[in-house]
């Protein structure tokens, strides 16, 4: 579990503006996904996680697509829930001009 401490206002308000419970950040960082994105940490909870963590008896699906982004420090940036999860596919960097 997280320390409350380390959510930024930001991140508990956008947290509390779009419904997102302490629970499904706590789930996000303990069972999603992690990335490393442009200075920060971001763990997401996608179908394959909801998938592999139902059989061992973890239900995430009801925080399907939920994203935590943090600083490098630990510091719970923002929360949101991604709608379109093909958009956070690895992708080629693009070829210099």
């Amino acid at each position: 579990m997280f320390d409350h401490t380390s959510v930024s206002k930001h991140a508990c308000s956008r947290a509390r503006h779009r419904g997102i419970p302490d629970a499904a950040i706590d789930a996000a960082i303990e069972f999603g996904q992690y990335r490393s994105r442009r200075g920060a940490d971001v763990y997401t909870i996608g179908w394959r996680n909801v998938r592999y963590w139902q059989v061992r008896g973890v239900d995430l699906s009801r925080w399907l697509g939920i994203e935590v982004v943090c600083s490098r420090s630990g510091l719970v940036v923002t929360v949101y829930r991604n709608h379109n999860p093909a958009a956070m596919r690895d992708r080629r960097p693009r070829d210099a001009a």
